[in-house]
């Protein structure tokens, strides 16, 4: 198999572990897009092809990631992801992209997800045994990322903007789990060597990875300390779970808001977390949940809105800053 036919596109965490067991090398889009030198151009060329202006950026993005790399094959989540993936999925074929669709059942069903599970590695080729086997692989270096969350929150070694970079690329290890585990082994060398971070105000964000650039240095140069990123560690996998399927009936990411939640106010508690920023995405469909998430939350909380890549606007910086200062007062 040649490398370019081994390289298989996601658009958001899938159990990547079948995609190893299968001699693949899986690519996160949204990581391909958000950390390019031109994010923002790419935005621009999806809608130059016909994406509506109204539309999710990260959506946007992920296209011309998918035509920049020449992927021709994708993961395309059609439950538990984004309505809009189903729409970019239809694109991509008409170009010659093969579809792989794999689905999260809404009420965390466990035999609707195990009949996925098997599903998937009968379509790309491999086995449960075998996507087990990596699963036993991937634990040891996901150990590693918690590590990473912990000094972030007990020790204050890492800062907010690390963890989330770290944890963030949980999602398929940049397609090299071994150089992976060597390089988060040599950072977490390095971080238990710092001394820990002055303490400001206790700071999670919530939602999904923001788009903007600065959002964690924005926060920190206004007296806040991020102990809590909740996306980015949930694409860690961070509970210890003996199979893939308790490992994804756990993850909370593609169900319902009722479930995230439940962790979310587990994990306020147990890092002391005194505010929450709740980051929305422009145009997609978890803005609405804003009002489920301030009705639940027992702290006080910042919904923040953006639109598309590159660093936040006056109006977002200010927003912040008068946040912050009503939290020190």
């Amino acid at each position: 198999m040649a490398d370019g036919d081994k390289i298989i596109g996601i658009t958001t965490t899938i159990p990547v572990e079948i995609v190893y067991a299968a001699g693949l090398k899986p690519v996160d889009l949204n990581n391909r897009f958000i950390t390019s030198p031109e994010p923002g151009r790419m935005v621009e060329d999806a809608e130059y092809a016909g994406f509506p202006r109204n539309t999710c950026s990260w959506v946007k993005g992920i296209y011309s990631a998918a035509r920049e790399l020449g992927v021709r094959r994708i993961i395309a989540v059609a439950q538990g992801d984004c309505s809009n993936t189903h729409a970019l999925a239809e694109i991509l074929e008409t170009e010659g992209v093969e579809v792989v669709d794999f689905s999260f059942p809404y009420r965390r069903d466990e035999r609707e997800l195990q009949l996925e599970l098997t599903r998937l590695c009968r379509r790309l080729g491999t086995t449960p045994q075998a996507a087990e086997e990596q699963k036993r692989r991937l634990d040891i270096i996901r150990a590693a990322a918690r590590e990473v969350d912990r000094l972030t929150f007990e020790e204050l070694r890492v800062s907010g903007e690390e963890n989330h970079l770290w944890l963030i690329n949980c999602s398929d290890f940049c397609g090299d789990p071994d150089k992976y585990a060597q390089d988060v082994e040599l950072f977490l060398h390095q971080a238990r060597s710092r001394a820990p971070r002055p303490q400001g105000v206790r700071l999670g964000v919530i939602g999904i990875p923001p788009i903007c650039s600065d959002l964690h240095a924005t926060l920190e140069s206004f007296g806040g300390t991020v102990v809590f990123n909740e996306m980015q560690r949930q694409f860690s996998m961070p509970y210890r779970t003996r199979t893939l399927f308790e490992q994804y009936r756990r993850y909370t990411y593609p169900y319902d808001i009722f479930f995230r939640l439940d962790d979310v106010e587990r994990e306020l508690a147990r890092r002391r977390v005194a505010a929450v920023v709740h980051y929305v995405q422009s145009f997609c469909f978890r803005g609405i949940q804003d009002q489920l998430v301030r009705r639940r939350l027992q702290v006080p909380v910042l919904t923040l809105e953006c639109d598309r890549p590159g660093p936040l606007d006056a109006r977002s910086r200010t927003r912040i800053e008068a946040f912050m200062e009503m939290l020190s007062e």
